[in-house]
């Protein structure tokens, strides 16, 4: 158990360093418009996020 978490945070990490490195200019004005999001529209892509990725699981799992 405790290694299959591992493995997947460290995917997670490759996956999330993949646009910064390819592009990092892509990457910064993204940030730049998230900022502007109010609290509710943070937590709004955060819960979308959250249920993609449990519905991804539940499907190839």
């Amino acid at each position: 158990m405790t290694e299959n978490l591992l493995l997947a945070f460290a995917l997670m990490l490759v996956l999330e360093g993949i646009v910064p490195f390819i592009a990092p200019n892509a990457w910064r004005e993204t940030f730049r418009k998230l900022i502007e999001f109010s609290d509710g529209q943070v937590r709004f892509v955060g819960l979308t996020s959250m249920l993609v990725g449990i519905i991804l699981i539940m499907i190839f799992k």
